[in-house]
């Protein structure tokens, strides 16, 4: 759990794939909760053109900048072309939220170099921890 944290410490940037810009959605309410928390939050769905203020990517590839955190709010089924674009796009960890698991391709990610965190909420992590320091 230590390295959660750790992860939380020295990310900037997190992608959101799956964001959804409507209110009652958990991934709008956790990126609102990261965004207000000093984090670059950058929407990752082809749905939505705009969500928290920031301009929205169809998918990972089209985000013209570095990300750190790939937080993953899709059923366990889109995880492994998620990963795939989170190895092309450079990202260091991969972040599946509550719920979402996906074995391969955490195995996958691990294997190209990424740090990952599966069926845990950043949300909940980031406030456990930040209560603790």
């Amino acid at each position: 759990m230590k390295r959660n944290w750790e992860i939380l410490q020295s990310a900037r940037t997190i992608a959101v794939v799956g964001l959804s810009g409507k209110r009652y959605r958990p991934s709008y309410g956790v990126a609102e909760y990261l965004q207000r928390s000093g984090y670059r939050i950058i929407p990752v769905n082809p749905e939505e053109t705009e969500v928290l203020g920031e301009r929205c990517y169809p998918d990972l590839d089209s985000v013209p900048e570095e990300v750190d955190v790939v937080d993953i709010f899709r059923r366990s089924e889109f995880v492994p072309e998620i990963v795939e674009a989170a190895i092309r796009k450079g990202a260091k960890v991969v972040w599946m939220q509550e719920g979402v698991i996906h074995e391969e391709a955490a195995q996958r990610a691990r294997e190209a170099g990424l740090t990952v965190v599966m069926d845990h909420c950043i949300l909940k992590d980031h406030r456990r921890f930040a209560q603790a320091s």
